[in-house]
């Protein structure tokens, strides 16, 4: 942390920033939904377009590969300042949820679903590093940990809700709903966290690309932590993409059913979440990150063992993501640190190479079901996790904290 707060830790500071980070909370709650409830609802997004259901999942395509685009916005949060990135992030996903509500045309949910994944790629980073400048390093874990479960409750409050509103109203209503929250959102976010000066924390004096860059290359370190985020994140979506088909041929189970396994997952990383926030801050990050490596590695290749009954399959599947999340988000934790006079960069750097292990992961795990089956598919993501585990190493091995 800089030397702009470190010594301004008093009980209205302390006070000050849980407000804060509660509402930052609720707000990713709002963006992760937007991000998320395409996948589950794709067939009523077509139905109420009028395209085929094809030209859904092609809008989600679109959307994932927002976070390639992160590492642009990195360096001009280090420079104008993460609260104004935040805002920006956020007020472009509520126009983008806007416009899909009011213009029920295929091009604007389009546009809509690619500016939801654009905000969240500019929003996360700023909001990452403001964390990271705000609380402390041996809190960091606390402080993510608990953002994170903004990503676990999409899952498990926020598609649930945006069902019940398209059954009750029609596919538009989660559009105009989460637009209009997020416009509440920027207000509340714009009051309650206070203006940064140009330039003023230690986090801003990179203050162009370039700089931004040859920071980013010339620390070991940094290069690590994205090439095991690359690696973690190809493991997890190789196996992601077949997981159901893969419960759907071994179990018989319907499309209803199918749907319900999602709440273990989304438990799973609500617990995991919950784990670093509670875990990872005495366990020491990077110890915490070697450790769920580890587990998760083990958890791939045990999956196909184990999971010869459905209830055993569900428990597998749990702890498999449980293991995952906890590892992401302390990695997250982490990650705040390595470059502390370049944090949104850093972020935003590590949002892209994870995303873009997600699409190539995502690519990889159709063959590799096709060529072995959940065997292969898990021997495959333990060994891809251990890579992940390698590399970590390797660029963690003399780094100290500052």
């Amino acid at each position: 942390m800089s030397d702009q707060y470190a010594g301004a830790i008093t009980p209205n500071h302390t006070r000050s920033l849980v407000t804060q980070l509660t509402v930052a909370s609720l707000v990713r709650l709002l963006i992760n939904t937007s991000r998320r409830f395409p996948y589950p609802f794709a067939s009523a997004l077509s139905s109420g377009l009028g395209v085929p259901f094809t030209s859904i999942t092609s809008l989600i395509a679109i959307n994932q590969l927002t976070g390639i685009l992160s590492p642009l916005f990195g360096p001009l949060s280090d420079r104008w300042g993460y609260r104004v990135m935040m805002l920006v992030g956020l007020g472009i996903v509520a126009a983008g949820m806007l416009a899909g509500g009011v213009l029920p045309f295929y091009g604007v949910v389009l546009v809509a679903l690619f500016l939801a994944g654009l905000g969240k790629s500019i929003f996360d980073p700023a909001l990452g590093a403001y964390v990271g400048e705000r609380v402390p390093y041996e809190r960091r874990g606390l402080a993510i940990g608990l953002l994170e479960i903004s990503w676990a409750g999409s899952s498990l409050i926020g598609i649930p809700l945006v069902g019940f509103l398209i059954e009750q109203l029609e596919w538009r209503a989660p559009f105009v709903v989460i637009g209009g929250l997020g416009l509440l959102g920027v207000a509340v976010l714009g009051f309650i966290i206070p203006k940064e000066q140009p330039y003023a924390s230690q986090s801003a004096t990179l203050i162009n690309f370039r700089q931004a860059w040859q920071q980013l290359r010339r620390e070991r370190a940094a290069k690590g932590i994205l090439a095991y985020g690359f690696f973690l994140s190809m493991a997890n979506d190789s196996l992601f993409v077949v997981y159901g088909v893969w419960l759907q041929d071994s179990f018989g189970l319907g499309l209803t059913t199918l749907g319900m396994t999602a709440i273990v997952i989304g438990v799973a990383e609500l617990f995991g979440e919950t784990l670093t926030a509670t875990m990872a801050d005495r366990v020491g990050l990077k110890r915490a990150v070697v450790i769920g490596l580890i587990l998760t590695s083990l958890s791939y290749l045990l999956l196909p063992v184990i999971g010869q009954t459905l209830v055993l399959a569900l428990a597998g599947l749990f702890v498999l993501f449980l293991a995952f999340e906890f590892t992401i988000v302390t990695g997250v934790s982490l990650t705040t640190e390595v470059l502390p006079k370049a944090r949104a960069t850093m972020v935003s750097s590590v949002v892209a190479t994870t995303g873009l292990g997600r699409v190539i992961g995502a690519l990889l795990g159709g063959p590799l079901w096709l060529w072995g089956g959940l065997l292969m598919t898990g021997v495959v993501s333990a060994m891809l996790t251990v890579l992940a585990l390698g590399l970590f190493l390797w660029g963690l091995h003399k780094w100290r904290t500052e």
